[in-house]
């Protein structure tokens, strides 16, 4: 098991969440879920997070827009989940403040993966 992380996952569909926040927990880590850019941007809790997991199509903000203003007030490690997986797609996450991309649907051994580089936050 790596060491256990302190994670936001920012996804509307409530069925991908439960299913991500499951499997995290059973792999030691804490998970936060919000439906929504406006309820991850009204956290005054940010910095606590060691990771950042967020789709890019959420309801009110798309999720690159969402990180270009999370970035200022984290510096948690952040993960975009998207449908969409071409480079472009890869290139505007990366430019947008996140540090790895993945493709939807969830694949345990991905997110596995693009943790392992997150580390806690002091």
């Amino acid at each position: 098991m790596s060491t256990p992380l302190r994670i936001l996952v920012i996804e509307n569909h409530e069925v991908t969440a439960k299913f991500i926040s499951l499997f995290l927990q059973r792999s030691g880590h804490q998970v936060t879920i919000v439906p929504d850019g406006h309820s991850a941007l009204s956290r005054d809790d940010l910095a606590k997070f060691d990771a950042i997991l967020s789709d890019i199509g959420l309801p009110d903000v798309n999720g690159w827009d969402l990180m270009r203003q999370l970035r200022p007030r984290t510096r948690a490690y952040a993960i975009a989940m998207s449908g969409f997986g071409d480079e472009a797609d890869v290139q505007r996450s990366l430019a947008s403040g996140y540090q790895y991309h993945l493709v939807k649907p969830f694949v345990p051994a991905a997110l596995e993966e693009a943790l392992r580089n997150a580390e806690p936050q002091p």
